[in-house]
């Protein structure tokens, strides 16, 4: 429990910074500055805060990257981590190029959650956005339903002119699929230019245009682990998940995570600079009593709120932060 009597019982894990696609809001074009290799954490330092974590009551872990599925090890790791003691859920965030292939060793691994981004059907806007293509993703999506994974969502991060008018398709795309789909505010993570007035496409925009739609039935908010407000659309016969960091003055409130960076640093909110360093508990060797510490001093600095609203400036690009 933090500060504020919030839960904290959720640590998101990124094990790369690297990226087989180049997202507008994740990283700018051109972009150079990957981290040195032996900057990036090992699996069994990775596996040695999720240990530190579980102790202190963490249950949930989700393993993002930049793009985890590129990281050679990754299906042993997550078996691994699926195998832990007193981890409950783990989950997995990936653009899904790689699922046609992995999906199947990453299901024989434990694996059962995934949430796959996508931003378009079309493939030349998604080519526009994400400078990859769709093809790839989709069969993905095809291979975890045939599979039976327990939950697969989609993520959509809303972005004015660019993909508003997929959003009927893809509500489309996902009720045939039986998909629970989540709309994303776009967020200032990567550089501040990449959000703007013509740029951003609110959630509560997003609500009246569906209530003129549909009908909305509320679901219960434990229908997920996160921030997201979810909603039955009875005609479409779909879930789908609102997530407004800006828009929703709410939104923080109940916030149960904290987030580890591919280079050790435990970052108690996405939005604000805060970062506790977990290297010397690490190496040369790994220190559990040390990182216990370390992760209730991090705690205790855990924020009430983002700093998104107040002009905030990021300093790393949402590839070295973790989706």
């Amino acid at each position: 429990m933090d500060s504020f009597g919030r839960t904290v019982d959720y640590l998101r894990i990124s094990i790369t910074d690297r990226c087989n696609e180049r997202c507008l809001y994740c990283l700018p074009e051109n972009y150079h500055d990957w981290l040195p290799r032996g900057s990036v954490l090992a699996y069994d330092e990775f596996l040695a805060v999720v240990r530190a974590a579980t102790q202190l009551g963490f249950k949930r872990f989700r393993v993002t990257g930049g793009e985890p599925l590129i990281r050679p090890g990754v299906v042993e790791f997550i078996r691994d981590l699926v195998a832990m003691p007193g981890v409950e859920s783990v989950l997995l965030t990936t653009n899904g190029t790689r699922l046609p292939e992995l999906a199947a060793p990453l299901f024989a691994a434990g694996l059962r959650r995934v949430n796959i981004s996508l931003d378009a059907l079309d493939p030349a806007i998604y080519r526009a956005i994400t400078q990859g293509e769709v093809g790839p993703v989709l069969a993905g999506i095809r291979r975890v339903k045939e599979l039976g994974f327990e939950s697969v969502k989609l993520n959509t991060v809303l972005m004015r002119g660019r993909n508003d008018g997929e959003i009927f398709r893809l509500l489309d795309f996902a009720a045939e699929h039986d998909i629970v789909i989540r709309f994303i505010e776009l967020m200032p993570v990567s550089l501040t230019e990449m959000l703007s007035e013509k740029n951003f496409y609110p959630v509560t925009e997003l609500y009246h245009r569906l209530q003129q739609e549909d009908e909305l039935e509320p679901l219960p908010d434990a229908f997920g682990f996160g921030p997201a407000k979810y909603y039955r659309l009875k005609q479409r016969r779909v879930t789908v998940g609102l997530i407004g960091a800006l828009s929703d003055l709410h939104f923080c409130e109940r916030c149960n995570k904290m987030r580890l960076t591919c280079d050790g640093k435990l970052r108690p909110c996405l939005g604000n600079h805060l970062e506790t360093d977990l290297i010397p508990a690490l190496r040369p060797r790994i220190n559990p009593a040390a990182l216990a510490a370390l992760f209730r001093q991090t705690l205790t600095v855990k924020p009430a709120e983002h700093l998104f609203r107040d002009n905030y400036q990021p300093h790393r690009v949402m590839t070295a932060i973790g989706g």
